[in-house]
């Protein structure tokens, strides 16, 4: 009888190995097409970044974003000794959200949006903290007042872009 070249338990393990690499590409995927969805079909709001240095936030290809609520946000937080769930938002006609609330299943009015948040320590997250762009495109976003949102009605959030204090685009659509 011919022995095997690969033993029994070699084939268990590679086996294994397959199961966890597609579960990984099953998950990631998940996700991919989860964020999707939320771009394609989420309402869009706007946050006011805090001000900042663009010089020391500036670094490579990437903008340090901070949002004005988030401070807001982090004290009633740390009131209601919580440290994930939704805020109520409130946008203006422009689009520009302004904490309200933290969400405790009330009823949401026509203007009122969920938005998730984590808070880690004194610091709250709201939606993506950085912006990536393009080698060398400093300058084009040193003039970003508002983080563009795309937002799922249970609260997921999608940052799709930089606007000016105008409203205007900086740089190129995501999509």
């Amino acid at each position: 009888m011919l022995k095997s070249s690969i033993s029994l338990t070699d084939k268990a393990r590679l086996i294994v190995m397959a199961v966890i690499a597609l579960l990984i590409l099953l998950i990631v995927n998940s996700q991919i097409t989860s964020k999707e969805g939320i771009i394609q079909n989420g309402d869009t709001l706007l946050l006011r970044l805090a001000p900042r240095d663009p010089r020391s936030l500036l670094q490579g290809d990437y903008m340090a974003l901070r949002y004005t609520m988030t401070r807001e946000v982090a004290q009633a937080a740390k009131s209601a000794q919580i440290d994930d769930g939704n805020i109520i938002v409130n946008l203006d006609p422009a689009g520009e959200a302004s904490f309200v609330s933290l969400y405790e299943g009330q009823q949401l009015t026509e203007t009122q949006h969920l938005l998730r948040f984590r808070k880690r320590g004194d610091s709250v997250r709201l939606a993506s903290d950085a912006y990536f762009f393009q080698e060398g495109q400093g300058k084009t976003y040193a003039e970003a007042r508002f983080g563009e949102l795309r937002v799922s009605d249970e609260g997921d959030a999608v940052l799709t872009g930089l606007l000016d204090q105008e409203g205007n685009r900086l740089g190129l659509a995501l999509h």
